[in-house]
C-alpha cells in the first residue's frame, strides 16, 4: 500500500542550503489511516518534520509527498493542532471552529450559502469531544482542557484526510492529558484519518500510536521505529501493564542513545 505521508531522504536547513541542518537523510512513511507518533530528544527536528509534511517548509534535498502528490504548497487536506490552542478571545467557541472555513477555499466561497450547515458540523464536533452546549462560550470561559478540545475540533472542521498534532497536550495536567488521549483515540477510530503526533511523552505515543518513530539528535533522522501491537481499543488501564511499560522502556533506551 502506498504511503499517505512520505518523506524520502529529506534534508532541511532554516537558513537555506548553507545553514545548519535541522534534519538530514530523514525518511519516514506513514500508511493511510495509520496513527504514527514521532519522539526524540529536544531539538531533533520533530517540529521541522511537521512543517515539511504540511508544506509550511520545503526541503533543500529529498522529496515530501502527501496523498501521492509532491508538496509544493501548503497542504489543504491537513488539519493541525498545537500545544497552545490559540483561540481568538473575541470569538465564541463555535466562531473559532468556523474560522478555517472562512479562510480556506472552497469553503470560503460557500460560507454564506452553507453557514447553517457548517454551524451544525461545528456543534456535532463539539459534542463528539464532550463540549455539547458550549458553542456560545468565549475561550476565557473554558478550562485549558476544554480549549484544547476546541482546538482539535477546529483542526477537524474542514474534514481533513491528515491530522498533524504538535505536542497538543504538553501544557495540560496529567489527568486532563489522559482524558484527551481517549478523545483522540476515539476520533481516530471513528474517522479513520491518518494522524501524525509529535510528542515528548513516551506513554502518550505508545497509548495512541500504531507505530512510533524515534528520531536522532540534530540533524534529525529516524533512528528506530517500533510497531505497537497492543490490541485496540486501548483502555487507560493498559498503561499499567508490563507489556506497555516494556515498550516505553525500550523507546526510552533509544532516546538515551540518541542523546549521547
Amino acid at each position: 500500500m502506498p504511503a499517505f505521508v512520505a518523506l524520502d531522504n529529506v534534508s532541511h536547513a532554516y537558513a537555506g542550503a548553507d545553514g545548519a541542518l535541522a534534519v538530514d537523510g530523514l525518511s519516514i512513511a506513514v500508511e493511510p489511516g495509520e496513527f504514527a507518533a514521532v519522539v526524540g530528544p529536544s531539538g531533533c527536528g520533530k517540529s521541522t518534520l511537521m512543517k515539511l509534511a504540511t508544506g509550511l517548509q520545503f526541503p533543500v534535498k529529498g522529496s515530501v509527498r502527501v496523498a501521492g502528490e509532491e508538496i509544493r504548497a501548503p497542504v489543504k487536506i491537513a488539519g493541525m493542532a498545537f500545544q497552545a490552542p490559540t483561540l481568538l478571545p473575541w470569538r465564541t467557541t463555535t466562531e473559532n471552529l468556523l474560522l478555517p472555513l472562512e479562510i480556506v477555499e472552497p469553503y470560503r466561497g460557500q460560507m454564506r450559502r452553507r453557514k447553517a450547515e457548517f454551524r451544525e458540523r461545528a456543534e456535532k464536533l463539539l459534542a463528539s469531544v464532550g463540549l455539547a452546549g458550549q458553542g456560545e462560550k468565549f475561550p476565557w470561559e473554558l478550562s485549558g482542557g476544554m480549549q484544547q478540545r476546541t482546538s482539535l475540533c477546529r483542526a477537524l472542521i474542514h474534514e481533513p484526510q491528515l491530522l498533524m498534532l504538535d505536542e497538543p497536550f504538553g501544557a495540560l495536567d496529567a489527568f486532563t492529558r489522559e482524558e484527551l488521549w481517549c478523545v483522540i483515540r476515539d476520533l481516530h477510530a471513528v474517522r479513520k484519518i491518518t494522524v501524525v503526533l509529535v510528542t515528548h511523552d513516551l506513554r502518550e505515543a505508545v497509548f495512541l500510536a500504531d507505530r512510533v518513530f524515534v528520531m536522532s539528535s540534530r540533524p534529525g533522522r529516524v533512528l528506530a521505529e517500533r510497531r505497537i501491537e497492543l490490541p485496540r481499543p486501548r483502555d487507560l488501564e493498559v498503561i499499567f501493564t508490563p507489556a506497555f511499560t516494556d515498550i516505553v522502556h525500550e523507546l526510552r533506551g533509544h532516546i538515551v542513545k540518541a542523546r549521547q
